[in-house]
């Protein structure tokens, strides 16, 4: 009778990561990389979970879900893009055991962004690329009154940006119940302004709609300064949500960045 193979070294053992309200999660066994998705203000994770079927199957999904929404809803909403950062790289840290991919849509750019700064921070080498999407960099432009409009002006916005769940604040009686969280995340995008923008090791991809009304695609090359490794541009058909059409050709994308072969995968960069 043969001998019984050994264990794997501890080192190759990624130990199992806790359940938390923070992210969506669908498990996969020993992931090859992580992609942690960002939603939009007023967002939910549940915005990304077909993306499920679309990632490789060796990819694992984490979906952020903000406090102050759905199962979240008796949480208050965050005070600030950098406590919200602060809050996500906290509740990330089991999951750093692989490569990690970050990708935000809109306000959730500024917040992946400022997520890719701790994450540097405490464990280098670990986060392969950051996507950002229909939102300029951080750093450029003033900041915002909109989140002191009044309610019909913030629900008038959602609509602009042709929201896929725009219809929820149409609804009066369900209005109290998620018109706060969505005023608070655009207070958040109002007043985050760095000073400066740290610029990270690891490379940016910038996307956007080419009939984005809230972030025209001239504005997407702002985010060159905010890395050393590269930046890539993609445009692609459509407005502010454009990705609901565009999904399998976005997550195509993202999947490209996957690191493999003891490598981080770069794609086909656009300088």
């Amino acid at each position: 009778m043969s001998a019984a193979a050994p264990p794997a070294p501890a080192a190759l053992c990624e130990p199992a990561a806790p359940t938390t309200p923070w992210f969506r999660r669908n498990p996969v066994p020993d992931p090859v990389a992580r992609l942690v998705c960002f939603p939009h203000a007023g967002g939910v994770a549940g915005a990304f979970q077909h993306w499920r079927r679309l990632l490789p199957p060796d990819v694992e999904l984490l979906a952020v879900q903000y406090p102050g929404r759905q199962e979240r809803l008796d949480e208050p909403p965050a005070d600030s893009v950098e406590q919200l950062a602060d809050l996500t790289a906290e509740a990330l840290a089991p999951f750093l055991g692989r490569p990690l991919l970050l990708f935000g849509h809109s306000m959730g750019s500024m917040v992946a962004y400022e997520v890719a700064r701790r994450v540097e921070e405490s464990h280098p080498g670990v986060l392969a690329h950051l996507f950002v999407s229909a939102q300029r960099a951080p750093h450029t432009g003033p900041r915002g009154t909109l989140h002191q409009e009044p309610d019909d002006r913030l629900v008038a916005r959602v609509h602009l940006l042709d929201n896929p769940g725009a219809a929820v604040y149409d609804i009066a009686e369900l209005r109290p119940l998620v018109l706060p969280s969505l005023r608070a995340d655009y207070r958040m995008v109002d007043l985050y302004r760095p000073r400066r923008t740290v610029p990270l090791k690891a490379p940016i991809t910038a996307c956007g709609g080419d009939a984005d009304p809230g972030c025209h695609v001239t504005e997407l090359p702002t985010w060159r300064t905010a890395t050393t490794a590269g930046l890539d541009v993609r445009v692609f058909p459509g407005g502010h949500f454009y990705l609901e059409s565009q999904a399998a050709e976005l997550v195509a994308r993202i999947s490209a960045a996957v690191p493999r072969d003891g490598g981080p995968a770069r794609g086909d960069r656009e300088q």
